[in-house]
């Protein structure tokens, strides 16, 4: 389990293929100055819950992997979370269709 952490105080752990996407996703919007809300929900077994954060250039983020191996990048995946992050309500997971063959490292 990797860890996501934002602006120094808030923290949530994602699967680190899920935390490397997320990576791809949010590092894009940042790179093309497009601020966006970026929400979760909590773990159950902590109470679950609903996380949003505004992410923004000036943000400080950190993603921390627990493996030490690149993830393949699933690019159906990746599109999937760029519209979510492209809509009203901000990126948010959804679950991994499968990969249209267009997979690479992520360096």
């Amino acid at each position: 389990m990797g860890k996501f952490i934002y602006e120094g105080g808030v923290r949530t752990e994602f699967d680190d293929r899920v935390l490397s996407h997320l990576q791809v996703a949010i590092g894009t919007k940042l790179r093309r100055n497009e601020p966006f809300y970026f929400t979760w929900h909590g773990d159950p077994s902590t109470g679950g819950g609903r996380t949003t954060v505004w992410v923004h250039a000036a943000a400080s983020l950190v993603f921390t992997y627990y493996g030490g191996r690149s993830a393949k990048i699933n690019r159906t995946w990746l599109e999937a979370l760029m519209r979510t992050a492209n809509s009203p309500l901000g990126l948010q997971v959804v679950a991994e269709p499968p990969d249209d063959g267009g997979a690479e490292m992520l360096a």
